[in-house]
């Protein structure tokens, strides 16, 4: 067995490793999840913005205190040992001045022990050596004078040397690492000329170790790093609770303009206080109030009219049915009237049965306004149900020229729709297609996957411009109010399917070109909801005007599949045959 695996027999992992896992993706997380609560959270953001801030300004304080104060010491600490190896080296040159050693060797290493002894009295250090500058051989100069295993310790330079040696009338000091034991600490070594009598002259070197100072200096620079970070947590829990009392009035109001913006129109802000927090939530509220007033005005006006035009329609239905009758008795009689009174017999028929057109899509329209309503839905196949609308309108296709071809290699299988409203659209798009389409040829195109199932009526007549497009789904709006309707209509039809459309959870979309023609696609979802993904039927049919339209053949009875087995792919039709509109 491999060491360290983290998996149990048969390659499941053990609750160990699906905890470091959780813990490697909730760390690799952390930076999405703090973006996301930087982008959202005012307080957060302000928060952090300040300790940073503070932060850098906190750093750069104590940095430069820490450099100012260090200079300080050091300077304080160097002019001190300067005055103390002056006031030591004079002594010991009074001490050497006042000797007379008369040549004896004996005498002279007395004088040296003397002078070592006068300038350990005189300074604060016992780590110094006094080296003979000449290196002559002499028979009575006795050897060099180490106090506190300065050689061991301190090590001067030569540069330091050779200054001594030039200058005897100046003092001289360098800053030198002295080894205590196993560590070493800084230290300042002074050097200057002393005058031996018969020997000449002698190099003396006293070296003070700066650790007291150092001490001094740690303690003052962790001081100002912990009260530096001290300050940084203050300011930060400061401006926390400063923020949130400011925040938390701003976050109510958002809340609230979202709930009222949702339609909860009795939603208002609580108010504390004079300040203006205050004033913010009483004017908030005020607009609150007119918001909901002028709502409850425009609904009830809607409410009003809606229930004009739905009683107007109804009352309008009892008059219309026995002019519509008469119409009719005179109608079939009009062969008995000379030529003007037939004329007119069959215009008065044919506008009284637009005016009740005109009337069941008013009352159509009412229902929509007011919202009441509902689908009868049953398993429906869409490429059925266009076939059947095309050979309900195949006279009427005739008619004006326009071979009506249908392409369908997918909407089969059945879908969850009221056939009503559904077949209602078609007629309305192919009607429109057939009026429009110059005499040319229409193709309606049924397609599905596995989200959606969607038809599609192109046309290649005269098309639309941007600015049309946008209105056509408008109530009583005409492209071109010149145009006159050669099959009939009301000006609702579009506004109706659209409505149609969306009452099942689809959409209507259109694409037209002026000179191109267009193109009207209804998507409606399979499993109910809203629609996702993209259409199978595309709006925007591209370049297919070039394409020879005689490829696409003609109409043939479409053979209805079992339901179990349309189903079972809803895209098993794939494979049918294109085929086109009717002759």
């Amino acid at each position: 067995m491999a060491r360290g695996s983290a998996e149990a027999p048969g390659g499941t992992k053990t609750p160990a490793a699906r905890t470091a896992a959780n813990r490697v993706r909730d760390w690799r997380a952390w930076p999405g999840e703090i973006a996301l609560l930087w982008r959202r959270s005012l307080r957060f953001r302000t928060v952090l913005i300040t300790l940073a801030l503070t932060a850098l300004a906190i750093l750069v304080a104590c940095v430069w205190m820490a450099l100012a104060i260090q200079n300080d010491l050091f300077d304080s600490r160097a002019r001190q040992v300067q005055a103390d190896a002056l006031r030591a080296s004079v002594e010991a040159q009074a001490t050497l001045d006042s000797a007379e050693p008369q040549g004896s060797e004996v005498q002279l290493q007395n004088l040296l022990l003397a002078v070592g002894g006068t300038i350990a009295q005189q300074s604060e250090t016992d780590l110094f050596t006094m080296k003979r500058s000449d290196q002559t051989p002499s028979s009575i100069a006795p050897p060099d004078l180490v106090s506190g295993g300065f050689e061991s310790y301190v090590t001067v330079s030569d540069a330091m040397r050779a200054a001594v040696q030039a200058d005897a009338s100046r003092q001289w000091w360098q800053s030198v690492s002295i080894d205590v034991g196993d560590r070493s600490v800084p230290g300042i070594v002074v050097g200057q000329q002393l005058q031996v009598p018969e020997l000449g002259a002698y190099e003396l070197y006293l070296a003070y170790d700066l650790a007291a100072a150092q001490q001094t200096l740690g303690f003052v620079q962790l001081t100002l790093w912990v009260v530096g970070v001290g300050l940084v947590l203050l300011i930060g829990a400061i401006a926390w609770f400063v923020l949130r009392s400011v925040t938390t009035p701003i976050g109510e109001a958002a809340d609230t303009s979202a709930r009222l913006a949702a339609g909860d129109l009795g939603v208002r802000l609580p108010v504390r206080g004079e300040d203006e927090f205050a004033t913010l939530g009483r004017s908030f509220n005020a607009m609150a109030d007119s918001i909901e007033s002028q709502i409850k005005e425009l609904a009830d006006l809607s409410l009003v009219q809606q229930r004009f035009v739905s009683d107007v329609s109804h009352e309008l239905r009892t008059p219309l049915t026995t002019i519509r009758l008469a119409a009719d008795m005179i109608n079939d009689r009009r062969d008995e009237f000379d030529p003007a009174t037939a004329r007119a017999a069959e215009l008065l028929n044919a506008q009284v049965q637009r005016f009740e057109t005109l009337l069941t899509d008013l009352l159509e329209i009412s229902r929509y306004d007011a919202g009441s309503v509902q689908l009868e839905l049953e398993p429906t196949s869409l490429a059925h149900l266009a076939e059947d609308v095309i050979a309900s309108m195949h006279t009427l296709a005739e008619q004006h020229g326009s071979d009506v071809r249908l392409v369908a290699p997918g909407g089969y299988s059945p879908v969850e729709l009221d056939p009503r409203r559904v077949r209602r659209i078609v007629r309305n798009l192919l009607g429109n297609a057939i009026e429009h389409g110059e005499g040319r040829p229409i193709v309606v195109t049924v397609d599905s996957d596995q989200q959606t199932v969607a038809l599609g009526v192109r046309d290649f007549g005269i098309g639309m411009r941007p600015e049309d497009v946008e209105h056509v789904f408008d109530r009583f709006w005409r492209a071109d109010p010149s145009r006159s309707r050669t099959i009939g209509g009301t000006g609702l039809g579009l506004s109706i399917a659209l409505g149609d459309a969306r009452l099942h959870g689809g959409e209507l979309a259109v694409w037209s070109e002026p000179g191109r023609g267009s193109n009207f696609v209804l998507m409606l979802p399979r499993s109910g909801g809203q629609l996702t993904g993209t259409s199978p039927v595309p709006v925007d049919p591209g370049d297919d005007a070039s394409a020879p339209l005689d490829d696409l053949g003609l109409t043939q009875p479409l053979d209805v599949q079992a339901p179990d087995a349309a189903a079972s792919d809803p895209r098993s039709d794939a494979d049918a045959s294109t085929t086109g509109g009717r002759s």
